[in-house]
């Protein structure tokens, strides 16, 4: 963990929780499941419109806990959470110009994790387009401009960022043309990033310190979460809580989250606050066919996470 500080007492409560968790899931692995998890304890310093400045945030210390933190898996959909703030970044720059169009997209990544909407939101961020495979020269600088968003993460010196690849667009039935080139002949240039990473980059937006204060309360808005069963989206395959972490929370508990899922993956990325209890960061990467079908194993997480929350 690296901008969080190693914690005893998180360690032995996060082996612990491991321990059941692979004693509930005979089909999970031990190398299928990454987990960080960041507790928030008084003075709470996220979640307040951006209350302290960044130098303040950064110095400000919180504990946490990971297992395979920094292990590089597929994440899906939650590389939508990193397009969310380069966007972000891109409009307070002046690099790109808001318009209806963006901000519905943006919407729609977020909300209901709509691949074509991230395909509309890769092409503004990196002025590329999608089509048939190109000549060797013209590749190469579609290629230099698709990596714009990586370049972007990597100029943030967070030690986190070092070996994530974003810079795909997330489908439906896969890539293909130019597309297809640019994953690799044995899909080497896939997204790939570490629930660290990840959780740096939550932790940021939580603590009002992504791109600037206003524009990390507006990210939060899009990233909240019902967990009312009535107020959940209907006709959908996933709804994002359902089978996820917000699946496993008490009903008077707050979600700000985005989730992943593929035939091969089940993800969540989320900030959570109980009632009256600290508030904190989960982030979760599970592997493999079974586990990416499971509607257990997530809130199965999620609450012992909570449980443990709550006696701490």
């Amino acid at each position: 963990m690296v901008f969080s500080k190693k914690d005893e007492q998180l360690e032995h409560l996060g082996n612990e929780i491991l321990e059941v968790i692979w004693s509930n899931f005979a089909s999970l692995n031990r190398d299928q499941i990454a987990l960080t998890w960041v507790v928030y304890d008084p003075p709470v310093p996220v979640n307040t419109g951006g209350a302290l400045t960044p130098d303040a945030f950064w110095n400000h210390p919180v504990r946490g806990f990971s297992y395979r933190g920094g292990e590089r898996i597929y994440p899906a959909s939650v590389v939508k959470l990193f397009y969310l703030v380069t966007v972000h970044e891109w409009l307070e720059k002046g690099m790109s110009n808001t318009s209806k169009e963006l901000e519905r997209a943006l919407g729609d990544m977020i909300v209901d994790s709509s691949n074509d909407a991230t395909s509309l939101i890769v092409d503004i961020l990196s002025g590329t387009t999608s089509g048939p495979e190109l000549p060797t020269g013209p590749f190469e600088t579609w290629k230099y401009q698709r990596n714009i968003i990586n370049r972007y993460y990597q100029s943030l010196g967070w030690e986190e960022m070092g070996t994530i690849n974003v810079c795909q667009k997330t489908w439906g039935d896969g890539p293909y043309g130019r597309e297809r080139a640019f994953y690799g002949e044995m899909f080497e240039n896939r997204n790939m990033l570490t629930t660290n990473a990840t959780a740096r980059l939550l932790h940021s937006i939580v603590g009002g310190v992504a791109v600037s204060s206003g524009r990390s309360q507006s990210m939060m808005s899009l990233l909240k979460r019902s967990i009312k069963p009535d107020e959940l989206p209907k006709d959908v395959d996933e709804d994002q809580v359902t089978g996820f972490l917000g699946g496993g929370l008490p009903r008077n508990s707050q979600i700000w989250s985005k989730t992943g899922w593929t035939s091969s993956v089940r993800h969540d990325a989320a900030y959570i606050e109980l009632q009256d209890q600290r508030p904190y960061l989960l982030v979760v990467f599970t592997e493999g066919k079974e586990q990416a079908k499971s509607r257990e194993i997530l809130p199965f997480v999620s609450r012992k996470i909570a449980a443990a929350v709550s006696n701490l």
